[in-house]
């Protein structure tokens, strides 16, 4: 697999698909078709557009299947992100008369605690779950957090950073008991493994399946009260304002169908890789510590953490070497802070690495990761003056 950016003249191995995962190759000739016959407005109602209108409601249908749930349910956004944004808030603005309490856990993605943030400097109350040492969420003390003036919970279906599957059907049966509607935030784990049933909202990102970016998906279940929170708009059943990405959606809808399609035998594969992963890491490099739960997890993703080494200067080596991989806070690299994931597990955020592997990851490319790795951590941790190590 060639790697993408600024080394793409020259053979690289990807490894970053929780980031976000290479196009498919159906998802490519669904969006090649899609721009040249699916270009005019939905809304109107000459031939063109009822060609369009027809293909956006195929799209719309293709997903509620793969994610379980009605076709007039599912909405499409311009991001995961913003679906998160759009969900929430509308939940949130739903359920007004009921209370402004929000629950959260602490390892949610950053676009919904800066939508918590966002509550609470408005007015609103927040409490934030903790989570165990693999990162997992105790659903007893998700369930004791919610109140009568509850107007909204949110939790991931995994988490993105260190790929520990959480407790949502336990969840969703106490916030059920309790009337309070549950966000699920599956933008990790749409296609590859199935959502329990029991969420009241769910979010999602196209481009973390295969699909194209600039898409996202938000799924609002019927009976859930939920109010725009921006100005009114006739398009996407007037939760997303502007013209439809009719093409994006096409080209979205074929590659989680594909990647569902796929997962029966590709994610035990690529399980099997993310333990070899996990077992030679801690084989082969001393003071390394592999977190998330090392069988409640995506099949896909495996996060370690390597003592006196900088995550950035191990990402930047391993870059040259041709592996490209990710670090730290996924959602907020840029700020070189301390992933907020790992500080709530309690586990070390130095030198961290996600290794995510996309669709197609060969044994071969995980052994010439692992064979250079070791080294790579060795030759840093020198030239850090960290000697005998």
């Amino acid at each position: 697999m060639a790697t993408h950016g600024p080394h793409a003249d020259r053979p690289g191995v990807y490894l970053d698909a929780a980031s976000s995962e290479p196009l498919l190759p159906a998802a490519r000739t669904a969006l090649l078709g899609a721009l040249d016959g699916a270009w005019a407005d939905p809304a109107r109602l000459y031939g063109a557009a009822r060609g369009s209108r027809l293909a956006l409601d195929r799209a719309r249908a293709d997903v509620a299947g793969v994610l379980g749930t009605r076709p007039d349910e599912i909405v499409f956004t311009t991001s995961g992100t913003q679906a998160v944004h759009l969900g929430m808030l509308g939940a949130l603005g739903g359920r007004r008369r009921v209370g402004r309490h929000l629950v959260v856990s602490a390892v949610e993605h950053s676009s919904v605690l800066h939508t918590a943030e966002r509550h609470e400097a408005d007015g609103g109350e927040v409490t934030v779950v903790g989570v165990d040492r693999a990162g997992r969420v105790d659903a007893d003390a998700f369930a004791s957090a919610l109140r009568p003036d509850t107007a909204l919970a949110c939790l991931q279906s995994a988490n993105h950073e260190v790929g520990t599957v959480q407790p949502v059907a336990e969840v969703a049966a106490a916030c059920r008991a309790a009337g309070v509607p549950l966000l699920v935030d599956a933008a990790q784990s749409a296609g590859r493994v199935d959502v329990p049933a029991g969420w009241s909202l769910l979010t999602a990102s196209a481009h973390k399946w295969g699909g194209p970016p600039g898409v996202g998906v938000l799924a609002v279940r019927k009976g859930t009260r939920w109010r725009s929170p921006l100005p009114d708009d006739e398009r996407e059943a007037r939760r997303v304002p502007g013209f439809e990405n009719v093409p994006g959606a096409v080209a979205a809808a074929a590659a989680l169908t594909a990647l569902h399609a796929a997962r029966a035998t590709e994610g035990p594969r690529l399980s099997a890789l993310v333990e070899r992963i996990r077992t030679e890491v801690a084989r082969t490099i001393e003071d390394v510590e592999v977190v998330g739960d090392p069988v409640a997890r995506l099949p896909h993703l495996v996060t370690f953490s390597c003592l006196y080494v900088a995550g950035e200067a191990l990402l930047t080596e391993l870059d040259r070497l041709g592996f490209a991989v990710s670090s730290g806070s996924s959602c907020t690299a840029d700020t070189l802070r301390p992933s907020h994931v790992l500080e709530a597990m309690g586990v070390l955020t130095h030198g961290n690495v996600r290794v995510s592997l996309p669709h197609g990851t060969t044994a071969g490319d995980v052994d010439r990761f692992l064979a250079v790795l070791p080294a790579t951590v060795t030759r840093l941790r020198r030239s850090a003056g960290v000697g005998g190590v």
